[in-house]
């Protein structure tokens, strides 16, 4: 697909995310032809930039693969000057996407309230782990944690085993998709409406939607879903 077939070319992205969910979300936009401009901390850059390092490149492979066809612009918000940057670009972007623990920008001066009255039109995307209302919008969340809490480990494993977490932050993953693609919605609706809106999308939400089956299945029957290691309880042949 070409940049200019692409169906978000001339979207702009100001992506305030680091580590997995955020970024897994701008870069799915970004494969649709967004522009991307990521903000990172000065002094050490997003998190991953430490992580899994190329003995041959030098470089972080787990950064290279979240990040590409992004341009990354080093901004202290907790300045003065820092966040005048911000407020510029947000005045210019489409969409926002971040994921700070809640409160943190909006004590910064960048939260939705601030950004929205210089941009109506913009689309205000926070990922965080138990959303950004309710008696738990304060915890901070990690994939790991929220697999536990969510009963997602208890289906993970062998069935005479404990729990276990996926090999991979599925819930980051499903995460970031889900925000992306509630703000694909959000931009047609704006085509219609000229407005934009604020979208909250939570790790722990999510994880609690990927269980849709066995929470049915309790539901109408009270029947436990457990775990069975490789095996299907609904498909066959396994384990041949």
């Amino acid at each position: 697909m070409s940049v200019a077939k692409a169906p978000l070319n001339g979207v702009r992205i100001l992506d305030l995310t680091r580590v997995l969910s955020g970024p897994y979300c701008t870069l799915t936009l970004g494969d649709l032809g967004a522009e991307i401009i990521k903000i990172e901390e000065p002094t050490k850059g997003d998190d991953v930039r430490a992580m899994h390092i190329s003995e041959q490149h030098g470089i972080s492979s787990y950064f290279l693969g979240l990040n590409r066809n992004k341009k990354s612009v080093a901004i202290d918000i907790r300045t003065p000057e820092g966040r005048e940057i911000i407020l510029e670009l947000a005045q210019r972007s489409d969409v926002i996407v971040e994921n700070f623990r809640a409160g943190v920008l909006e004590r910064n001066g960048l939260g939705y309230d601030t950004i929205s009255k210089a941009n109506p039109a913009v689309i205000y995307c926070a990922i965080s782990g138990y959303g950004r209302k309710g008696p738990d919008k304060d915890r901070p969340g990690y994939d790991p944690v929220v697999q536990a809490e969510s009963g997602l480990m208890s289906l993970t494993g062998e069935s005479d085993g404990e729990g276990m977490r996926t090999g991979v932050a599925i819930v980051d993953i499903i995460t970031g998709l889900f925000a992306s693609e509630a703000i694909l919605a959000a931009l047609y609706e704006r085509e219609r409406s000229g407005k934009g809106q604020s979208i909250d999308v939570p790790l722990f939400d999510t994880a609690i939607n990927m269980l849709n089956h066995a929470a049915m299945a309790f539901l109408l029957d009270g029947r436990v879903i457990n775990r069975v290691g490789n095996s299907n309880q609904t498909a066959m042949p396994v384990g041949v």
